[in-house]
């Protein structure tokens, strides 16, 4: 707890203080460290339940934007659909797809199967770094792409996942992730030390930019500098 030690004493100065390099570094690194802006679309023919962590969640029809601020340095965040989803007046229910705890407002990572756009921002050198993953299955096609700070990157997943979807992975409203069903050292990677799968390379071959498995980040993992602002569209 914070205790106030009383009124400050005056002090007078014939020259007002020089900030220290160390103090002018930190409003610099300040500065250059502002939060950035994600514009949530729906565009899908149906209506879908946005969720992000951290920033809750919101019900948008088709067409909708649902614009969220997000604090400079997050680390570890996503930002998913929800799909058939009935939720009461004090916003607890359920959905078929990509449920967080039953909440409208999501404290914790949804459910699989859920498309997800990923993100850490302002991390080494000031970069954020942002991918798609498809290790938690497939529910919405999607688009994830930069929108300012010079940056133009834009990773999609628009294939017919769904209808192509290996029997196997077939659930409710998705097509769900390798990992998640067999739950396998070959599929999950605890140990970090894994490699491609068939099922892997299902949606490897449908997605090219998209995770899909955990050992996946050279071709999947991309930067732009730290402040751009972002944009997430369902059924792009």
């Amino acid at each position: 707890m914070f205790i106030s030690p009383g009124p400050p004493k005056m002090r007078f100065f014939t020259n007002p203080p020089v900030p220290s390099f160390f103090f002018l570094l930190l409003i610099s690194c300040l500065a250059l460290a502002r939060a950035a802006r994600f514009d949530i679309t729906n565009n899908c023919p149906y209506t879908v339940w946005a969720a992000a962590v951290p920033g809750g969640g919101r019900q948008l029809g088709h067409g909708q934007t649902w614009p969220l601020d997000v604090a400079a340095r997050t680390t570890a965040a996503r930002i998913w659909a929800r799909t058939n989803c009935r939720f009461d007046g004090a916003g607890r229910g359920s959905c078929e797809t990509g449920d967080c705890g039953g909440l409208l407002l999501c404290q914790a990572y949804g459910r699989t199967p859920n498309t997800l756009a990923e993100f850490a921002l302002n991390q080494y050198m000031n970069m954020d770094f942002i991918d798609m993953s498809l290790i938690d299955g497939f529910n919405v096609p999607m688009e994830f792409s930069s929108t300012s700070g010079g940056c133009n990157r834009v990773i999609k997943c628009t294939a017919d996942i769904m209808g192509q979807c290996p029997a196997a992975l077939k659930v409710p409203g998705g097509c769900n992730g390798p990992c998640p069903v067999f739950k396998t050292e070959e599929h999950c990677c605890n140990s970090g030390r894994c490699g491609p799968t068939d099922y892997s390379r299902f949606f490897k071959q449908r997605c090219p930019d998209a995770y899909s498995y955990p050992k996946d980040d050279a071709t999947s993992v991309f930067t732009c500098p730290g402040g751009t602002n972002y944009k997430v569209v369902f059924c792009p």
